[in-house]
């Protein structure tokens, strides 16, 4: 039972890392928390669904779940997911940033944007869980007692794959240079040239995607429901503190440390309680270490 605990529990930070990366990366560059984000997983999630249910059906690929359309289903979703965030930034939070408002009231206006996404959500597909095939799957033994579909398998590794593509995108692209330097020191940055605006686009284009690709891989091994990104707002926020603001490795782990404790938490306590393990964890590191346990590491 615990091989199989541990197995789910990393499948979970996962998903839980990806998006605490995209909300990382805009609290470490626009320095506050967007409580919106965690609705661009459900709308990244639903908008793979429409792409989905729109192209005609595919037979699945291998022994997975999904064939071709929701591959093509996922990269509209990360583009549109993206255009959603730069949208809000555009209409809300440039606005405030030129009002020179303060980072609690970004943080307000956050809660605004997302209480309109996920009343969107319902009004366009209604409350009902849905779901991105019906193929039935033959779950693999990973290892002696530890039993994983191959859509989750697929997760896992897709999952480590575009940790270390971003991480290279970061390192060594221009627009990826150019986030650091703002990151750190936004006004030096301006006066060497790079152009805020464009790099502002950029953050919010990446943390869209990231959510996007999140919010698929949420629905492709649970299902897609409205409050998918509102039941995992506290972990992604839990996974990103714990892991220091602006780490991207940091996120990694802290994403992967919250799935893992909420995973061996069924174990010894009832379900029902599992969702307040992010919590119990978030006060622990607020008490003892609240700049994060990574917070010296490489900074995204």
């Amino acid at each position: 039972m615990i091989g199989q605990a541990i197995a789910d529990g990393l499948l979970t930070g996962g998903i839980l890392a990806l998006g605490a990366i995209g909300y990382s990366l805009c609290a470490h560059m626009l320095k506050f928390a967007n409580f919106a984000h965690a609705e661009m997983l459900t709308w990244g999630a639903y908008l793979a669904l429409a792409v989905v249910a729109f192209l005609p059906a595919g037979q699945p690929i291998g022994p997975f779940s999904f064939g071709w359309p929701l591959l093509v289903a996922i990269a509209v979703s990360c583009v549109g997911t993206g255009l959603i965030a730069v949208a809000a930034d555009a209409l809300v939070f440039s606005k405030l940033r030129k009002r020179r408002a303060n980072s609690l009231t970004l943080v307000f206006a956050s809660f605004g944007i997302a209480l309109i996404l996920r009343n969107l959500v319902l009004f366009v597909w209604g409350a009902d869980a849905h779901y991105y095939g019906q193929e039935l799957q033959i779950s693999l033994e990973i290892l002696p007692n530890v039993r994983l579909m191959p859509d989750q398998v697929l997760v896992l590794v897709l999952t480590v794959a575009l940790v270390v593509a971003l991480h290279l995108f970061l390192k060594f692209s221009r627009i990826g240079v150019a986030m650091r330097s703002m990151a750190e020191n936004p006004a030096l940055s301006q006066v060497c040239g790079i152009d805020i605006a464009k790099v502002v686009r950029w953050t919010w284009m990446l943390s869209g995607a990231l959510a996007a690709i999140a919010g698929v891989f949420a629905g492709l091994t649970v299902q897609i429901r409205p409050e998918m990104g509102f039941n995992m707002l506290l972990a992604l926020f839990t996974a990103a503190i714990l892991g220091g603001t602006g780490s991207l490795f940091g996120a990694v782990a802290g994403g992967l440390i919250v799935g893992l404790a909420e995973s061996l938490s069924a174990l010894v306590i009832p379900t029902g309680y599992k969702a307040a393990v992010p919590f119990g964890l978030l006060l622990i590191i607020l008490y003892l270490r609240p700049q994060g346990l990574f917070s010296r590491s490489a900074r995204v």
